[in-house]
C-alpha cells in the first residue's frame, strides 16, 4: 500500500505550532528558526488547499480545519515514536547520541564505529541541542560554537571551517566506557581527515 502523505518535516511543523500556539516556541523544540516554522506551516497549507492557523497580531489560533486535523497528525507521531522506542539496537549498552542539525552524520562513520563496537547500541536522535541533553532524552551531545553550561564536559571534536563541533556529556557520566569509546572514535576521525589538531578538554562552568 502506497500512502499520500505531505512532507514529513511540514507536518512536524504543524504539530509542534500547534501544541505551542507559536512558531517562535515550535522552532525552539524543532532546532530551526520561527520563519523556518513558518514557511513549512505555509507550504502545507498550500499543498492542502486549507487555512490551518489564524495568524492574529502576536497570537496565533487553529482554525476549525486545524482543530479536526491536528489530533490524528499528533496521534500519528506518538504512534512513530512508540513504535521506534520498541526497537533496540543491538549491543550490551544503549547510548543516545544527540547531534546538531547543521552536520553531515556520513562525516562521523557511524557504521564502522558500530562494527567495531558490537557491545555499544547506538541510536542517533537529530536535531538535538542543550534541551535534549538536559533532560535526557541522550547521554551524549555533538554541539556547535557552544557557550558555557555547569556541569558538563566539553570536548573539541573538529572546527576545519572556522566553526568549531563539541562532544558534551555530563561530568558524571563524562568517563563510561562507552561514551569514551565514541569520543576516542571521533578524535580518530577527526585526525585522519586531516582536521583541526585537538585542545584540551574544557570543564564547563569550572574555572
Amino acid at each position: 500500500m502506497t500512502y499520500t502523505l505531505p512532507p514529513l518535516n511540514a507536518l512536524r511543523a504543524f504539530d509542534a505550532a500547534a501544541r505551542h500556539l507559536s512558531f517562535k516556541r515550535a522552532a525552539q523544540e524543532l532546532h530551526v528558526t520561527p520563519a523556518a516554522v513558518g514557511q513549512q506551516v505555509k507550504a502545507l497549507e498550500a499543498r492542502l488547499g486549507v487555512r490551518l492557523f489564524e495568524r492574529l497580531h502576536k497570537q496565533l489560533i487553529l482554525t476549525a480545519a486545524g482543530q479536526s486535523y491536528l489530533p490524528g497528525i499528533s496521534d500519528g507521531f506518538r504512534r512513530i515514536a512508540d513504535a521506534t522506542a520498541q526497537l533496540k539496537p543491538q549491543g550490551a549498552v544503549l547510548l543516545q547520541l544527540g547531534v546538531h542539525g547543521g552536520l553531515d552524520l556520513r562525516r562521523l562513520g557511524l557504521d564502522a564505529f558500530r562494527a567495531g563496537n558490537a557491545e555499544i547500541g547506538l541510536r542517533v536522535l537529530q536535531p538535538a541541542g542543550l534541551h535534549e541533553l538536559v533532560e535526557g532524552k541522550v547521554d551524549v551531545l555533538i554541539a556547535r560554537s557552544l557557550g558555557h553550561h555547569p556541569g558538563y564536559r566539553c570536548d573539541r571534536i573538529h572546527g576545519e571551517t572556522g566553526v568549531d563541533d563539541w562532544l558534551i556529556s555530563p561530568e558524571g557520566t563524562a568517563d563510561c566506557p562507552e561514551i569514551v569509546s565514541l569520543r576516542n572514535w571521533l578524535r580518530r576521525r577527526s585526525s585522519e581527515a586531516g582536521l583541526a589538531p585537538q585542545r584540551s578538554p574544557h570543564r564547563i562552568g569550572i574555572v
